[in-house]
């Protein structure tokens, strides 16, 4: 029987690769980073054919590295950066423009519109989520308005929309198939999460042609086939990252949850068969379930968080690697009152303020490089904790421990910050590629590989590493005003423009 899985986890800033066996091991990985593009303030895109090029060679590469035969793979699943939008030409396979990525705030002024025509609790009731930018819907409307020639295209069927996943299947299955799964489809704001359906009411507000969509599948799933290194693998597992990360987390009933330190920071709250209405700014989504019913989450999302890390890297020049941000940070014992909102492309949840922008206050002629890197992993902790006390009071329920995972969440000044600023353990598994094995868990579900969700938490290592919290209640306190007095400064800064 074949018993490894090959996971594609499509992410913001690289796409990656990891093959993993039947017991959860990695055999080898790849991971090859691809160019952001920043047009205008504000602006983020990426390349589609850079994503795709980018993924199919760390895929043969990872296979190559592992030294088995490419016939004994069982399945490939895939998880990927979601809400990313990307529209191509369906006889000719190729994009009619650059990727919009999530974080990008083009469409603000669309979601302003929407808003003054009444629309939100429309969308809110049907979607789970709150107009704005981030997500699908507005990206796709900006493309079909903007880019010359493509509204006359897709109304004649001649372009197609996805997200990342549907543009990685479309281009797996050589044009072949034009899918998605039910998570990434909840992260459009055109989907309805009761009826499963897209939206036809959200579709004509936006004028988007429903013939442009993607078949919408359940995550697990036969998606098609794809020939690589001359065997036919089946595509048996889709889901968008942060609910990848919640099942790779073991997180398959309700009252279970998960942070992943990424670009962004997503906290989701396992809330079962039922989805939860927010009345502090998190979204309802629709989750994985290993039995093949529908579940919901409670999501709050953070755009900036490792990737304020990259920014110091990259822009400000502090360290050569992101690693190195944890000793520098370390090397002082406080930010001397300094405080860095990360609102490079706005505030998500629980604020919503598509206008805030990135700022540093606090600043004295003391401060320095070691404070500002103190300052920017701080309030990466900061918006979590935001989430988790918007979460408690939609759920009732206030959690003892949080699980976590991603890049950032290897460093660990980092972790024993968010544990003392959140009075919680913070429970970090020993290997963090729960993205990657939440993908390679569903295919491996939906082709035997695995039988059920019991088989799989009976491999889930216990090795975790916890993380006390340590600080005093009243120094938590009058840290979180602060960071609080700071995100006002932030907020409504970009001067709105009339669309």
């Amino acid at each position: 029987m074949k018993q490894y899985i090959l996971a594609l986890d499509q992410g913001t800033t690289s796409s990656r690769a990891i093959l993993f066996d039947s017991a959860h091991n990695i055999l080898s990985s790849a991971q090859r980073e691809f160019t952001q593009y920043y047009p205008q303030s504000g602006w983020v895109e990426q390349d589609p054919l850079e994503i795709w090029s980018t993924q199919y060679a760390v895929m043969t590469e990872a296979i190559n590295r592992s030294g088995i035969d490419p016939h004994d793979i069982a399945a490939i699943g895939i998880s990927n950066q979601r809400e990313t939008t990307i529209m191509w030409d369906r006889k000719t396979g190729l994009p009619v423009c650059n990727a919009i990525v999530w974080q990008c705030r083009r469409t603000a002024p669309i979601v302003d519109e929407l808003i003054s025509r009444g629309l939100s609790e429309a969308i809110h009731d049907a979607t789970g989520l709150i107009p704005d930018a981030y997500f699908s819907g507005t990206k796709i409307r900006w493309i079909l308005d903007n880019v010359p020639g493509v509204r006359e295209k897709a109304e004649n069927g001649d372009v197609l929309f996805g997200t990342v996943d549907t543009w990685l299947i479309w281009k797996l299955t050589e044009g072949h198939v034009h899918a998605t799964d039910l998570t990434n489809a909840s992260r459009t704001m055109i989907f309805n999460i009761h009826t499963l359906d897209w939206d036809d009411r959200l579709l004509r507000e936006l004028d988007i042609p429903r013939a442009i969509l993607p078949e919408v599948r359940p995550s697990i799933h036969y998606f098609g086939y794809t020939s690589l290194l001359g065997a036919d693998i089946p595509i048996a597992g889709v889901a968008g990252d942060q609910q990848a990360a919640l099942f790779g987390q073991g997180c398959f009933s309700a009252g279970s949850a998960k942070n992943t330190y990424g670009t962004g920071c997503f906290l989701l709250f396992n809330t079962g068969a039922v989805p939860v209405e927010s009345k502090n700014g998190l979204l309802a989504t629709i989750a994985c379930s290993p039995d093949g019913h529908v579940q919901y989450a409670l999501e709050g999302s953070v755009f900036c968080g490792g990737s304020v890390v990259q920014w110091l890297r990259d822009e400000l020049r502090f360290f050569e690697s992101s690693a190195d941000s944890e000793a520098v940070a370390s090397s002082v014992p406080d930010t001397g009152g300094v405080y860095l909102v990360p609102a490079f492309t706005g505030i998500g949840a629980p604020y919503w303020d598509m206008y805030a922008r990135g700022c540093i206050v606090g600043l004295t002629r003391g401060t320095g490089r070691a404070q500002i890197v103190r300052a920017s992993l701080e309030a990466i902790a900061y918006q979590i904790c935001d989430l988790m006390e918007a979460m408690e009071n939609d759920t009732g329920s206030s959690l003892s421990e949080l699980n976590v995972d991603g890049g950032a969440s290897a460093n660990n000044f980092l972790m024993q910050f968010q544990a003392d600023i959140l009075g919680k353990t913070v429970s970090r598994p020993p290997v963090m590629e729960t993205t990657a094995m939440g993908a390679a868990f569903l295919a491996g579900l939906c082709t035997g590989v695995w039988k059920d969700a019991g088989e799989l938490t009976a491999h889930i290592c216990d090795a975790h590493r916890h993380f006390i919290p340590e600080m005093p209640s009243d120094r938590r306190q009058a840290l979180l005003q602060g960071w609080h007095r700071a995100v006002g400064r932030s907020r409504g800064w970009a001067k709105p423009e009339p669309y």
